[in-house]
């Protein structure tokens, strides 16, 4: 690409992975609950989706989503019920009174493994990604030359800028979760961040493809 070309793909790229979205709240809930080493599976698991979907809209099924009203509604509403899932589980979720004082953590921890798919199918639930990624890679694609190493170039500047800005997510909420030492404060920061994704989840229930 010309240098032109690589200044547009960066700021799309910027602007994409900074804005808070269902990746960012995710990961800022576990990086608060569990500590940011932890939700460090968490950007793994959302870069690994990101590949996925950018695997997804390259090999056409992105121009499917796109075209197919019924297709698109049936990854729209099981996306939307995902979230909506998570934020349930958070809403209703609450710490042991006697949680040891001075540990922001709750009771029962969670598994690497389990962040890590949770993360992958909040990355891959929102068809509207794979129409955006559908949309952006053909515009800095050159047809003439082989595409694989032009994806691989795209998407792991995709991967990259987005790992970095997750963690950085994630660093920020690690920094004030002494300020949720209190069980109650715990207990209000589940209810806030289950209300995020389930207002996500309501929001892509409702969205089109337009």
């Amino acid at each position: 690409m010309t240098l032109q070309s690589w200044l547009i793909y960066l700021t799309l790229v910027f602007v994409a992975t900074f804005t808070p979205g269902p990746a960012v709240f995710f990961i800022m809930t576990k990086s608060t609950l569990y500590g940011w080493k932890k939700a460090g599976f968490a950007a793994l698991g959302n870069i690994t989706g990101l590949f996925c979907l950018g695997i997804i809209a390259v090999t056409g099924l992105g121009a499917i989503l796109k075209t197919s009203a019924i297709i698109f509604d049936m990854v729209k509403f099981a996306g939307a019920a995902y979230l909506i899932y998570l934020g349930l589980v958070q809403f209703f979720t609450k710490n042991s009174d006697n949680a040891l004082a001075g540990t922001p953590l709750p009771a029962k921890p969670v598994s690497s493994e389990k962040i890590f798919f949770q993360a992958l199918g909040v990355a891959i639930s929102n068809p509207k990604a794979i129409i955006f990624l559908t949309a952006l890679f053909p515009q800095f694609l050159d047809v003439s030359k082989a595409l694989a190493p032009q994806f691989f170039i795209l998407v792991s500047v995709l991967m990259t800028s987005s790992f970095c800005f997750l963690m950085f997510y994630a660093i920020v909420a690690h920094k004030i979760k002494d300020w949720l030492i209190d069980p109650s404060r715990i207990n209000l920061f589940r209810k806030v961040t289950g209300s995020v994704f389930i207002s996500f989840g309501v929001l892509l229930a409702t969205a089109s493809k337009d």
